[in-house]
């Protein structure tokens, strides 16, 4: 009994660390040692269908008027908690990608909440440390199939919004179900990078995943 609970145990961290995993694995992760892995589905020349399964990070929310500067106030909010603003005074390895949760229902002129999460590393997976600030809080995102559409250079509100619209033009052409209330903007590389630059927007698959082959 004691053998079966301990190898349920260790399933269960395999399980948690499975797709939190090496960089090397993934060609979008330059510049950190673990990267969020997944699996392709199917891919066009449009976009992209991959499967993650549910991982858990480090969130915090901003209410702006836009993504970046809600983005540049959150991502130093979580930093800190990353370099040792913890309850356990620990440092967390930075991992890649970066999300920003984007609410799609926003009024013209009007503020809006954006969530900033940055992936815990696979060894703060499963019990990370608590944050000692009140901001800051644990997601998990659920085992998700996503459409993804992929772009180079800055992830801005300009860059970001043209690029979840043409997705969404994407997806309506081939009638695609997927969740419509929000998106993720999703950025790989840190700011000093200049050349080779990876980013995406995400909308969540609502049923079976629509990927024609490209005409």
């Amino acid at each position: 009994m004691v053998y079966f609970s301990g190898l349920v145990g260790l399933l269960l961290v395999l399980t948690a660390e499975a797709r939190v995993g090496n960089s090397s694995e993934s060609r979008f992760c330059t510049e950190s040692k673990e990267c969020l892995l997944y699996d392709l589905v199917c891919k066009n020349d449009d976009y992209e269908v991959r499967h993650y399964d549910s991982v858990k990070w480090v969130s915090t929310d901003e209410e702006c008027y836009f993504m970046d500067k809600a983005t540049y106030t959150a991502f130093r909010r979580l930093f800190k908690y990353i370099t040792g603003s913890n309850k356990a005074g620990v440092n967390i390895d930075m991992t890649a990608p970066v999300t920003v949760k984007i609410e799609e229902k926003k009024k013209m002129w009007a503020s809006s909440v954006f969530t900033i999460s940055f992936l815990l590393s696979s060894d703060h997976q499963m019990t990370p440390p608590q944050p000692t600030d009140d901001k800051v809080y644990f997601t998990e995102t659920p085992d998700m199939n996503v459409y993804v559409r992929s772009y180079g250079g800055w992830m801005m509100s300009l860059t970001s919004s043209v690029n979840s619209m043409l997705l969404k033009r994407q997806l309506d052409k081939v009638q695609a179900t997927y969740n419509k209330d929000y998106h993720y903007a999703v950025g790989y590389d840190s700011p000093m990078k200049i050349l080779n630059r990876h980013n995406e927007v995400w909308y969540m698959v609502e049923g079976e995943p629509v990927c024609p082959t490209s005409s």
